[in-house]
């Protein structure tokens, strides 16, 4: 390890230690980087604007998220939660059922967990608060649990990320997470299921079954953005990035016109704070680009793909060490850095010992996803502590059964990579 090297960690590890973002910290250390290795600091701002600038592949992140906040503020989610209840409502835990079920249908539209936790979420913790149906913590734990599923069902803003740093095909990614967020999502229905069995949680009264085509007529519209929108990409007439646009456009279509719920104020809103949540991403994204450049160039990639090699660690034994590896990160660190500077570096491993760069890419966001749930730091029991302000304590202490279940649906995917490869092969994908 170069005293270059050395510096620009004890940098990074110092202004993040008292309080700088992450993003800033990274950029800083770059600095600190340059500085110390005799070369321009100027080489950090063009690889940032270069590295932002030249990925098409990145617009489709602002765009994915003008879609979740344009349907979180008009009435689309209303008219899913509606169809959710008709359909799950009525089995014992009812609305726990409901939780998940309008993540998985909701997570085909925005790609984004805190999306999920924040909108569309905090109705359905209001709804199931009421009355005392269900605790306040297990309410926001289902609810926190749920909204893992979003960026693993596509489109996923980290697949995305994913597929910036690995090459991977995004197509592939998407296809492949499909079967695991049904797997998530029932993995979870079951846990809610047997809860509510054992501590005598409330049944929801029935829809009728004559006012279920009525419910689903009004919510079918929106039903129908996930299938245009893999439509898009799997049948060619749209790169994942113009999938993005026509999922925009179409939430704002819907809202504006068909639905008649989002007024040009409300529009404004939008769009400046997706424009604040999107520069957010930007600029983390940017300061990974600078510290993957600095990794690449002091060849540390090679050099522990080649060691791993030498000692003849088996591809399941470096997956599974490596899962261990980000899912104590994951108590620490977003998904968004993680994806943008831990993963880099175990890629030319996973092309050395064969393992496929898409299995190996769901693999690690579910395990991100995971780590937003994971206690103490899990940034989705901090969302959903602040919009709703139940007690920290009661959810964590709720949220545990839901986080062992999810992390058996993690081993089952690591074991059997048929379970995230058999939608992209059915498709042609032969990576």
């Amino acid at each position: 390890m170069s005293i270059e090297l050395v510096i620009m960690l004890g940098t990074l590890f110092l202004m993040a230690g008292i309080g700088m973002p992450i993003a800033y910290a990274i950029i800083t250390a770059a600095m600190a980087y340059m500085v110390a290795a005799g070369s321009s600091i100027g080489i950090v701002g063009k690889t940032l604007v270069d590295g932002i600038y030249q990925s098409f592949l990145l617009l489709a992140v602002p765009l994915f998220i003008v879609a979740a906040n344009i349907m979180n503020a008009g009435s689309i989610s209303d008219r899913l939660l509606n169809f959710c209840i008709a359909t799950v409502g009525r089995f014992k835990g009812g609305l726990g059922h409901v939780n998940v079920m309008a993540s998985l249908i909701f997570s085909g539209m925005s790609g984004s967990a805190v999306a999920d936790a924040a909108g569309i979420g905090k109705i359905i913790i209001d709804m199931m608060r009421k009355d005392g149906r269900f605790p306040a913590g297990y309410a926001a734990a289902i609810t926190a649990a749920s909204a893992t599923i979003g960026p693993i069902i596509p489109p996923s803003i980290p697949m995305v990320l994913y597929a910036l740093v690995s090459n991977a095909s995004i197509g592939a990614l998407f296809l492949g997470g499909i079967l695991p967020g049904l797997m998530m999502g029932g993995v979870l229905m079951a846990m809610n299921f047997w809860i509510s069995h054992r501590r005598g949680f409330a049944t929801e009264e029935a829809v009728p079954l004559r006012d279920l085509p009525r419910v689903t007529g009004r919510a079918f519209p929106a039903l129908l953005m996930p299938a245009i929108l893999l439509y898009g990409i799997y049948g060619g007439v749209t790169t994942p990035t113009e999938a993005a646009a026509v999922a925009a456009a179409y939430a704002l279509l819907l809202s504006v016109f068909f639905y008649r719920s989002l007024k040009l104020k409300t529009l404004y809103t939008i769009l400046v704070e997706s424009a604040r949540s999107s520069a957010a991403v930007g600029i983390v994204i940017g300061g990974a680009l600078i510290l993957n450049y600095i990794v690449a160039s002091e060849n540390i990639p090679s050099a522990l793909a080649a060691y791993l090699v030498d000692v003849n660690v088996s591809p399941l034994m470096f997956l599974l060490a490596v899962n261990v590896l980000i899912l104590l990160l994951g108590c620490l660190l977003d998904a968004t850095t993680i994806i943008l500077v831990i993963v880099p570096l175990f890629v030319p491993t996973c092309n050395l010992l064969g393992i496929d760069l898409v299995h190996f890419g769901v693999v690690i966001v579910v395990n991100c996803m995971i780590g937003l749930i994971t206690p103490p730091y899990g940034i989705l029991l901090f969302v959903i502590n602040a919009v709703t302000g139940i007690s920290l304590k009661d959810i964590i202490a709720e949220v545990l059964p839901f986080l062992a279940v999810l992390i058996a649906a993690l081993l089952a995917l690591i074991f059997f990579p048929g379970i995230v490869l058999f939608l992209p092969r059915l498709m042609g994908y032969d990576g």
